[in-house]
């Protein structure tokens, strides 16, 4: 019998968004969770390991970032698709979905493996780091596919309604990481201790087990989803569809990534003090956007079947809903930021009176727009679910490479403000790319995106009340 999807078409807006939003955002701080355990772990090797491993983070950060990118284009078209009730259609996206992301990852896997010993140097690895990290990379390209795998299925299960499935397989893997850690980092009886490499090994066991339970779920058909092997010859239509989609996506995910970068070096040339308040301070702020994020995942999965199933009223009541959420909890958030900025920035630094004055400087100008970078990042995530990801690509790209670096270089380098000029550039990116989400959304362009043009919506003028528990689909 099969398990029954949820369908996001009908019912409460409201329930339905935090029923979707929720296990995404437990998920997003079980992923974060996983990065402590490892940082925790390799910390206790020295500080060459630790180099190692930062090292390897930028390289890591940016490959994720194009496999998270793709694996929303599944998002987009399973929803849509699921919308419609084209079951089928659902079926043969995800297919190919899962297929596009093995060959990428199989392709970025081995040209990441062999180019590894040139990258660390490329980076600026000394004698002593570069064989740990050549080593923890070579391994964690390994991974690569097992990692871009399971990004399409989680991705591909958002996009039918169900985000709970994969958050019991996330904590699962969290805590297995947990154990493996200890055991492969430092060794134990027979186990013998592998370094840094351990930490990769971990990570690539985990991620391989995630991978494998996945497909077993998509094989199974009894999660709203029913992968079959012959559907997994090649539609190269249908693939280009899939890239086109969601490469804009991984452009703006990517540049993200360098974006991160190139900031972190204007930062360093204000000095440690600097450098370490703006780590402190970037950190907090990874923290605090996780349940927009969440959101911003969950409104591209409702959006997408309303979008679907031709209710394009409900699609943009959602979006609106959610970035009210989004807003007035994360300024709640920001005004308790502010007003223990000091404390918070002391849980890194106790006896760095200098870094916590300065990192309390840089949070409590950030946290005036917390609300407004929520809500943003809420209404680019319903651009997405509609199909319009060269929109929000574009307006990541302009909030990043027009708005926010070089108003940073420009207020520290050129004014009397220094470091501040930094961190001011932070509220008023945050201030111009809401206005200018907020003005793209309320044109109502970004709902005249049709991906499913050519296929009529069904027949569903009324919202009726679904039945619950399983139900036998064809």
């Amino acid at each position: 019998m099969p398990r029954a999807h949820r369908d996001l078409t009908v019912g409460s807006t409201l329930s339905t968004l935090i029923r979707l939003a929720l296990p995404i955002v437990f998920a997003n701080m079980l992923q974060s969770a996983y990065q402590l355990i490892d940082a925790f772990w390799v910390g206790r090797l020295g500080a060459n390991a630790v180099a190692a491993v930062s090292l390897s983070f930028p390289v890591l950060f940016l490959l994720t970032s194009v496999g998270i990118g793709l694996a929303v284009a599944g998002t987009i078209l399973v929803a849509q698709y699921q919308g419609r009730r084209q079951s089928e259609m659902v079926n043969q996206v995800t297919a190919q979905a899962i297929l596009g992301m093995a060959l990428l990852s199989l392709l970025l896997a081995g040209t990441g493996y062999i180019i590894s010993p040139e990258a660390v140097l490329f980076l600026g690895a000394d004698t002593a780091v570069a064989p740990l990290a050549t080593g923890y990379l070579q391994i964690s390209f390994v991974g690569l596919p097992f990692m871009f795998v399971y990004a399409a299925f989680q991705s591909l299960m958002r996009g039918v309604g169900d985000a709970r499935t994969p958050l019991w397989i996330v904590l699962g893997t969290v805590v297995l990481n947990f154990i493996l850690d200890p055991l492969l980092i430092l060794g134990l009886g027979p186990i013998p201790a592998m370094g840094v490499t351990g930490a990769a090994v971990a990570t690539v066991i985990t991620q391989a087990l995630s991978a494998i339970i996945g497909l077993k779920i998509l094989f199974s058909g009894r999660y709203g989803i029913q992968l079959k092997w012959p559907q997994m010859r090649p539609d190269f239509p249908l693939l280009w569809r899939l890239f086109s989609l969601g490469g804009p996506t991984a452009i703006e995910q990517s540049t993200r990534a360098l974006g991160m970068m190139l900031m972190t070096t204007l930062v360093a040339g204000f000095g440690t003090v600097t450098l370490a308040a703006y780590g402190i301070g970037t950190r907090i702020l990874s923290f605090v956007i996780i349940p927009a994020l969440g959101l911003s995942q969950a409104t591209s999965a409702l959006v997408g079947q309303n979008v679907g199933a031709g209710k394009l009223d409900r699609a943009e009541k959602t979006a609106l809903l959610s970035s009210l959420i989004a807003f007035v909890s994360l300024t709640l958030v920001g005004v308790l930021v502010a007003i223990f900025a000091e404390p918070l920035v002391a849980v890194f630094v106790p006896d760095g009176q200098q870094v916590i004055s300065e990192g309390a400087h840089f949070l409590r100008l950030m946290a005036l727009t917390f609300g407004l970078m929520g809500a943003q990042l809420v209404i680019t995530g319903a651009f997405r679910g509609a199909g319009d990801t060269v929109v929000a690509m574009v307006i990541a790209l302009v909030s990043l490479w027009v708005l926010q670096f070089p108003l940073a270089w420009l207020l520290a380098e050129r004014t009397s403000l220094d470091e501040v000029g930094i961190w001011l550039a932070y509220p008023i990116q945050n201030v111009i790319t809401a206005l200018v989400a907020w003005y793209w959304f309320r044109s109502g362009r970004w709902k005249q995106r049709n991906l499913l043009n050519s296929e009529p919506p069904p027949s569903t003028p009324v919202d009726t009340p679904q039945p619950r528990g399983p139900t036998r689909t064809s």
